[in-house]
């Protein structure tokens, strides 16, 4: 990929196994004594023994190619213009050389090996002398030869290691989309149960506060009470259960039961009333049907409205007023008195935040703050899904 960094040849040079090794050094012994023999027989013993001794060196050096590259061919090479033993360990390390593609020493690594291998055959000519290009354009092909040898083994190197890291990377982002998954998924299990759960347990709260107050009860009067705490919590369970729907749903809709729309907000404000809340309503939309996703968001505002004012501002009046086209977009604002009475229940905080996030995900936004005693809930909704 083009935005992936450039290797460096140490990256992409595989680790040498022991089998590894083992073939590299037969070959170079076998290239080796193939070029000694050739010439061994027309050397007398002082001349073979001093091939010997200066070549010997040679295959211990090549062992240090990688570490030092262009010092071992450099080395290898202009001892190879003298000796026949170093001939192998020449060609190896061209060829450890040249899988670095790096063009400059290529070039000259390679001038040398030709010169070199040029000046082998002037020192040490065959039984039957061949013509000079003859000889010149051997030298050359298998100078060529060997430096291609070289950069193909490199390319192939670099090659499998950029798939390799391309392949590494895939899957590093793909584990970091699943974690970003799994972070948006929490964030919307506490939205949710946040919207669902605080509305209900609200109720409770407010109804369980008052008898804790009334010491003046009948007995009926009583039952009924809890009759009503009893309702409200088998509706949050229900609420649970469908929140829980929501989540284990793969395309994010209820399974077992509809989520609220704009259609349940008035009967959101009458179940808010009939828990002894005092709630003044209007609504003036449009003659138009509002998308489903788009009530769902107006829904939770005013829920999280009417549970605000039930946990803070109990016998308050909270004002819902929702209006709005499609060509304007929707606008609800929720404003209660504030200090009035104690706080009923405590607050998580979150649920300003939680509508902020289902505003901005619609194209909306939302606004909050006390105005002349007054606490101004402002949302604002496009239209359109």
């Amino acid at each position: 990929m083009s935005d992936l960094v450039q290797p460096r040849p140490e990256d992409y040079q595989p680790r040498l196994s022991w089998w590894g090794h083992t073939w590299r050094t037969l070959l170079v012994l076998g290239i080796s004594a193939v070029v000694w023999v050739t010439v061994a027989e027309g050397q007398s013993v002082l001349p073979r023994t001093a091939d010997l001794l200066v070549g010997l060196p040679t295959l211990v050096l090549v062992c240090f190619r990688r570490r030092y590259p262009m010092t071992v061919a450099v080395v290898t090479s202009v001892v190879g213009a003298i000796s026949s033993v170093a001939a192998g360990p020449a060609v190896l390390a061209s060829v450890s050389l040249a899988t670095r593609r790096e063009w400059r020493r290529v070039v000259v690594v390679a001038v040398l090996s030709l010169a070199s291998a040029t000046l082998y055959s002037e020192l040490y000519p065959p039984a039957d002398p061949l013509p000079w290009w003859v000889t010149l354009g051997t030298n050359l092909t298998f100078t060529a030869g060997v430096m291609a040898w070289g950069m193909y083994i490199g390319s192939r190197r670099e090659l499998l290691w950029t798939l390799r890291a391309r392949a590494e990377r895939a899957e590093a982002e793909q584990e970091l989309r699943a974690s970003q998954s799994r972070l948006a998924e929490r964030s919307r299990i506490a939205r949710e149960m946040h919207d669902v759960l605080a509305h209900r347990i609200s109720q409770i709260s407010m109804r369980a506060g008052a008898l804790a107050y009334r010491e003046d009860l009948a007995a009926d009067d009583l039952r009924t009470e809890v009759g009503i705490i009893r309702d409200a919590a088998n509706e949050a369970l229900t609420d649970l259960r469908g929140v829980l729907g929501v989540l284990r749903d793969g395309d994010g809709e209820l399974t077992h039961a509809p989520q609220p729309t704009w259609a349940d907000v008035e009967t959101l404000v009458e179940e808010a009333r009939r828990t002894g809340m005092r709630v003044a309503y209007d609504a003036a939309l449009a003659d138009a049907p509002v998308p489903d996703v788009v009530g769902r968001t107006l829904y939770r505002i005013v829920q999280e409205g009417i549970t605000n004012a039930r946990k803070h501002a109990p016998g308050a009046e909270l004002v819902v007023e929702v209006s709005g086209s499609p060509d304007d977009g929707i606008d609800v604002v929720l404003a209660n008195p504030v200090g009035f009475g104690p706080s009923a229940a405590p607050g998580s905080g979150l649920g300003l935040v939680g509508l902020a996030e289902r505003a901005v995900l619609r194209g909306g936004r939302i606004e909050h703050g006390v105005t002349d005693g007054t606490w101004v809930l402002r949302g604002w909704i496009p239209w359109a899904a």
